[in-house]
């Protein structure tokens, strides 16, 4: 794209590019798309893209060449991108004032196209169980879910999990949660309830129907819910916090609702109640959730595979509430 806009969307023929020192050309294969990705394109979410600029962060591919000194990689291997390249290990980078949402297809430019050259620092290898429209799930929306309960929640057998929708990163932490043996509870619309259950979560709220804050007090008995994928934001945390149990970890993921949160601050003390900001994770827990992969039998969830020249339909699906991820095949 040359400019903001969808209407600026266009396919270029260019030169494949050629790795340098440090580098790895790769063959793409799949490309996972976020709604983060509609509205850089959209909007540009004020990032400083430069153009023309390629959309699209979470990438599934082979790696075709590679360039000097590179020793992460051979050619032939499977390797999935990073969400946020220089976050390796450790706290994200960044400061108070500043913090750093460095990522692809955002700050850096993208992945939606045939041949990308990437730092090798920024790839994984890809899970040996998954194919690659499987596989580009897991950069964002499955290390999200992962990073959450895992890295954060630091999650274990006996806990209550409560999951808010059936997008990608819920889907994921139905798996995550089930697979550390916790009990799972999902909110959602009536429509989806069944293939939600079909995924192993235990109970289902119709948020349409149920008040979430009583039906959750009475799935419990009133313990209410130890970790919470808190994914809607705005005055809606203020339930989180409500349903939350004692020593309870809410975990920000979204903000469809709104980057200005109200609750009482009240019940956030006497439960000692911990609030997570999540923004993906780091590489190191990327590899290691591409491991519990393997040896767990996860499986991703997509709602819908397109081409590549289907890409502005595959854009327009991601405001139809899909259930799992939307998946560009590129190869």
């Amino acid at each position: 794209m040359d400019a903001i806009g969808r209407e600026n969307l266009q396919f270029k023929e260019v030169s494949i590019p050629q790795p340098q020192r440090g580098e790895v050309l790769v063959k793409v294969a799949a490309v996972s798309l976020n709604y983060r990705d509609k509205m850089v394109i959209e909007s540009g979410r004020g990032l400083p893209l430069i153009f023309p600029f390629t959309p699209g962060s979470d990438l599934s591919g082979k790696v075709i060449e590679l360039g000097e000194k590179t020793t992460r990689f051979d050619p032939g291997d499977h390797v999935i991108s990073t969400f946020t390249p220089d976050w390796i290990d450790g706290i994200r980078p960044g400061n108070a004032r500043t913090p750093s949402y460095k990522t692809l297809g955002g700050y850096y430019p993208g992945v939606l196209a045939e041949y990308v050259v990437l730092p090798e620092e920024w790839l994984v290898k890809a899970p040996a169980t998954l194919n690659h429209a499987e596989a580009s799930t897991l950069p964002c929306a499955g290390l999200t879910a992962w990073f959450a309960l895992v890295e954060r929640g630091r999650l274990h057998a006996g806990e209550t999990v409560l999951i808010e929708g059936t997008g990608g990163v819920a889907l994921f932490g139905i798996q995550i949660a089930k697979a550390h043996g916790a009990q799972v509870i999902v909110s959602t619309s009536a429509d989806k309830i069944e293939r939600a259950k079909a995924l192993g979560a235990d109970h289902c709220i119709d948020r349409k129907e149920e008040d979430l804050v009583e039906a959750v007090y009475r799935i419990t008995n009133d313990r209410g819910a130890d970790q919470i994928l808190e994914v809607v934001g705005g005055p809606h945390l203020d339930k989180a916090v409500q349903i939350a149990a004692v020593g309870g970890h809410i975990h920000q993921i979204g903000a469809l609702e709104g980057f200005d949160a109200a609750f009482s601050v009240m019940p956030l003390l006497l439960k000692d109640v911990t609030i997570h900001g999540i923004g993906t994770g780091s590489r190191r827990a990327l590899e290691e959730m591409v491991r519990a992969v393997d040896l767990a039998g996860l499986k991703p969830v997509i709602d819908t595979r397109y081409a590549l020249a289907d890409l502005p339909a595959a854009l327009d699906q991601l405001d139809l509430g899909a259930f799992g991820k939307i998946v560009v095949e590129v190869d």
